[in-house]
């Protein structure tokens, strides 16, 4: 369990493009002594950009030779939409964040696979992300890192654009997603439509869960209620589901397939590595990537 890595920078426009362009060109980047200066960001925002990449599932670290190479995801990221316009490629990484695989980010799994209230004020929220971790961990944990992780994380998905600012970078690209808000302080998950999240990314899900854990065939409770799935982390209801799944039925190229197992409505997905899938999908879309 990894706490307040992000230094306090919620993930800024742009910043995965930058990081993504320079680690392509230096994979010792974030160990170069005047990285901050190459990049134009602070010495702890460079920090932070780092922790952002790695929980992200874009790159990965070599320790004993000191560099970071880019993912599968993070070639595809960097070769099709870097600059994160599109909902699907924003929606990818919001999963990343909450399988949480590398143990880096565990405010963002306990938000949206655990804690189960829509609406919640903030000063409940820290006082329940308070008593997960000291519930968890063996070691005192400083509350105000736990602090720190709360306000970074309803930063992450509440942070628009100023619209009388076109120049304005320092907006979330995962506010697009509209999965959070925050008002007088209190916090609510959104139930977004499936045209928020995007339907390469739903079924990108399924296919890496599927994968994951030897199997071909999910139910549709388990897509609602079932950690690392639709329903947890996305938000999506019960309704919204079953219409996505709709739409994937007539996939053009990989249509699921309804069936019932042991008196359960369920899916059956077909056999294709999700990573490949992915660059199809993106092949598909035929992204023109915009110079920053």
């Amino acid at each position: 369990m990894a706490y307040a890595q992000h230094q306090s920078f919620y993930l800024r426009d742009k910043w995965t493009s930058k990081g993504l362009k320079f680690l392509k060109e230096n994979p010792r980047f974030f160990h170069e002594k005047f990285a901050f200066e190459q990049i134009g960001l602070g010495k702890n925002m460079v920090q932070s950009l780092k922790f952002w990449l790695l929980a992200m599932n874009l790159i990965e670290e070599d320790k004993k030779l000191k560099i970071h190479n880019l993912t599968k995801l993070g070639e595809i990221v960097l070769k099709h939409d870097r600059l994160l316009l599109v909902h699907d490629t924003a929606s990818i990484l919001h999963y990343q964040l909450v399988k949480n695989a590398e143990n880096r980010a565990t405010i963002f799994y306990w938000f949206f696979n655990i804690y189960n209230e829509t609406i919640v004020k903030r000063d409940d929220l820290e006082v329940a992300f308070e008593e997960y971790v000291h519930s968890k961990e063996p070691k005192e944990i400083s509350v105000k890192s736990l602090k720190k992780d709360i306000d970074c994380l309803i930063q992450l998905y509440t942070k628009d654009m100023n619209e009388f600012d076109p120049e304005d970078v320092i907006y979330s690209p995962f506010k697009k997603l509209n999965l959070l808000s925050e008002y007088k302080k209190v916090v609510r998950k959104s139930g977004p439509e499936v045209k928020n999240i995007g339907l390469s990314a739903l079924y990108f899900v399924l296919l890496n869960y599927i994968n994951s854990n030897g199997m071909d065939t999910l139910s549709i409770d388990e897509i609602i209620n079932k950690e690392h799935l639709w329903g947890k982390v996305f938000n999506l209801s019960r309704g919204e589901i079953i219409d996505a799944l709709n739409q994937l039925t007539v996939h053009k190229k990989y249509p699921i397939q309804f069936v019932r197992t042991n008196n359960l409505d369920s899916v059956k997905l077909p056999e294709i590595d999700p990573i490949e899938f992915l660059k199809e999908e993106y092949e598909e879309m035929e992204l023109v990537v915009n110079e920053f």
